[in-house]
């Protein structure tokens, strides 16, 4: 099984503030898995740290304002052009973020607040076939909770 993931998620200082979201229950779930780790924002030439980002009317706007959306689209396929030849079989994916939410984003108001709606590479998955879930898929799936966090 091949699994693209959230290169956050591993541990990797990719995160918008310098750090990460290491996950021990990922790395548990990963260990007989084939993982390819990825971030779209750094894949789109945007540096860590970096200001906060959301999705602003359908463009990713970062947080004093300034458009980011070509930079996070930019990544998104520069990853489907280096994972066309690949059968992906799942993509666990970080929360609520503008580029890897799936079902909830954050709203574009930098208050918290989240929407219906999913990120800009998380979208481009879906379009592709690929099915995604957030890292929080594997608490539901130990708990035996079906929370609508299935891959879509």
């Amino acid at each position: 099984m091949t699994v693209l993931v959230s290169a956050c998620l591993l541990g990797l200082n990719c995160k918008y503030t310098g750090g990460n979201n290491y996950s021990d229950k990922l790395a548990e779930y990963l260990k007989d898995k084939v993982v390819i780790a990825v971030c779209p924002e750094v894949m789109g030439g945007l540096p860590t740290p970096r200001v906060p980002s959301e999705i602003v009317d359908g463009i990713v706007m970062n947080r004093q304002g300034k458009s980011v959306d070509r930079e996070f689209r930019l990544g998104t396929e520069r990853i489907m052009q280096a994972i066309e030849q690949t059968k992906i079989d799942l993509a666990i994916l970080q929360p609520r973020s503008p580029s890897c939410g799936v079902g909830k984003v954050y709203d574009g108001t930098f208050s918290g607040r989240l929407t219906d709606g999913m990120g800009i590479f998380a979208q481009r998955l879906q379009e592709a076939g690929i099915p995604a879930v957030t890292v929080e898929w594997l608490e539901d799936k130990k708990e035996g909770r079906e929370n609508g966090n299935t891959p879509v």
